[in-house]
């Protein structure tokens, strides 16, 4: 992957936007990476693998939850208690 320091992703920045069409480039300020540039196609494709994730963690989580007799009355009560 690709890297460019702040500074050059300031100054080169209509190339920057060239290169994350072809391929993820990272942005570092002090040798440290402070972020990565991506596509909108790479992005909305992570979006949509996490969402997908998230949601399949979730039918799994309310699945064995439900196996083991958790009510819905129980679980608004858990998520309602402050304590």
């Amino acid at each position: 992957m690709l890297t460019f320091t702040a500074n050059e992703a300031k100054t080169r920045f209509g190339e920057l936007l060239d290169r994350v069409q072809r391929e993820p480039v990272q942005v570092a300020r002090r040798n440290r990476v402070v972020g990565v540039m991506v596509s909108p196609e790479d992005y909305a494709a992570m979006r949509a693998f996490y969402a997908d994730r998230l949601r399949r963690t979730m039918e799994r989580t309310a699945s064995a939850a439900a196996a083991q007799g958790l009510t819905e009355a129980e679980l608004a009560d858990l998520l309602a208690d402050e304590s």
